[in-house]
């Protein structure tokens, strides 16, 4: 048996790991879109590195894009095979496989508008919202912790890692030759304490580990500090400086998460009296799905839906939809807090935001996740003092801050602490992936000084024996 690593090699997005039998049997573990490549992202991503029509099955840690995001490309390609993930996970990527679909529509009809002007030819989307509703018919939604039979030798059951509603780690096991090899993708690793999820579970003995390190060279500050923060941040910004507060937030997760704090300040008499919006139609019906899932809330939420039942709204709070009414938001002269997606700056309407916003002092732009290297995000929060959205130039005078507890990735420590459910000398290899190259390396002597061995940070491409 081999795996042969196709994305999140030494970089973060873009996961695609997969694994082939002697007998012949390929199943790809994630198959997720590369984000924030700059120009050489479209031709990465359309560059699988093998046949979707000899895959045979796609085990799916969880719904992020840089997860998923190329299911709809691979049905497009001929993969027919199945989607096998948790029933949370097929519900959510139900809204945002579309949601990316018309994103990557709405995009190429720019770009070729622009193309033309000039002459070029027009290129295609990658996939489209017909491909994503149509790949929906492939996926199989499991309960956690089930025991799924693939095949006579083959089997799958997801437990939780807390990252995000329905995310789990994949527990494959593979009987081959008479022997057989326990397989562990741990997928994404969520915080131990969650302010909406269960935490992280520990999972069942592994020869082989495969797992994630997006923050394997740093530690998040306390909840609570972080909560005061974000407190004091918009106090600042929309009461002492009359300005608007834009959250670039992932609208899976993190919206979610930052509403339901917002909350908590209301229902504890703290929130200054101004508008919120979260201007995302994706964020919108992701909260009904988070609605729809409360097995995956930790018990403090499910105390706390007894009292407030519905924790994702109160007044002031608006959701939008409509294009027109996110456009209003441009011409609103008073002081707002305004949540919108992509959480990396990279797409969406947040961008539209940022466009308006990012050259007045008076404003914050406050970023509450990871933003990949090459992103439009981490170029802000880097300190660049001019950006370029939409082909246009902005000068960068709004105050730029970050929250990093609001991450759904676990630090180093919380990782360490959930990868010692397993025995470490039973443990033949460690696969490193999902990582900035240095972060990895910072982490990977962290895992030696554990106990861990046989650490291996693969490269895109590479291919190694596993049995």
């Amino acid at each position: 048996m081999k795996i042969k690593f196709h994305g999140a090699a030494r970089e973060v997005t873009g996961s695609k790991h997969l694994l082939k039998t002697d007998s012949g049997k390929q199943l790809l573990l994630d198959c997720g879109m590369f984000q924030g490549k700059g120009l050489d992202t479209d031709s990465m991503n359309r560059d699988l590195g093998f046949d979707p029509e000899t895959i045979d099955h796609i085990i799916l840690t969880h719904a992020h894009i840089d997860h998923s995001g190329l299911i709809p490309y691979m049905y497009k390609r001929g993969f027919r095979g199945s989607v096998i993930c948790t029933s949370a996970t097929r519900d959510l990527c139900a809204i945002m496989l579309s949601d990316s679909g018309y994103i990557q529509e709405r995009d190429t009809y720019y770009f070729n508008k622009k193309s033309s002007r000039k002459g070029l030819p027009p290129v295609s989307p990658i996939s489209t919202q017909k491909d994503a509703v149509a790949c929906m018919d492939l996926f199989i939604g499991l309960p956690r912790n089930m025991n799924f039979r693939i095949d006579d030798n083959i089997k799958v059951r997801f437990t939780s890692t807390g990252h995000m509603l329905g995310s789990g780690v994949a527990n494959i096991q593979i009987i081959e030759n008479g022997q057989i090899k326990r397989i562990a993708y741990t997928g994404d690793i969520g915080r131990p304490r969650s302010r909406l999820l269960a935490s992280p579970k520990p999972f069942p003995q592994a020869d082989i580990l495969i797992t994630e390190s997006t923050y394997g060279d740093r530690l998040h500050n306390d909840d609570i500090e972080a909560d005061a923060e974000l407190l004091d941040i918009l106090k600042e910004t929309c009461v002492r400086k009359g300005g608007k507060l834009i959250i670039p937030a992932f609208s899976v997760g993190r919206t979610q998460e930052i509403v339901y704090t917002l909350n908590g300040f209301f229902n504890k008499g703290q929130l200054p009296r101004l508008e919120i919006y979260v201007d995302s139609p994706l964020a919108v019906n992701a909260t009904t799905v988070f609605r729809a899932h409360n097995e995956f809330f930790n018990q403090e939420f499910r105390d706390l839906l007894e009292r407030d039942p519905d924790p994702f709204g109160f007044r002031d709070l608006h959701y939008i939809t409509k294009t027109e009414d996110s456009k209003r938001l441009n011409d609103y002269k008073k002081p707002c807090v305004i949540i919108s997606a992509s959480g990396m700056m990279e797409a969406g309407r947040v961008k539209h935001h940022l466009a308006n916003n990012i050259s007045n002092a008076q404003n914050t732009i406050l970023a509450v996740g990871y933003c990949a290297p090459s992103t439009l995000g981490a170029r802000i929060l880097n300190g660049s003092k001019e950006v370029s959205i939409h082909g246009n130039i902005y000068p960068v005078k709004a105050e730029i801050r970050k929250i990093d507890s609001y991450s759904g990735h676990a630090d180093y420590r919380e990782m360490i602490d959930f990868l010692n459910c397993q025995e470490k000398s039973a443990l033949e290899k460690t696969f490193i992936v999902h990582g900035d190259y240095e972060t990895q390396k910072h982490y990977e002597a962290r895992l030696k000084e554990e106990g861990y061995r046989n650490i291996i940070i693969p490269a895109k491409g590479e291919e190694y024996d596993i049995l």
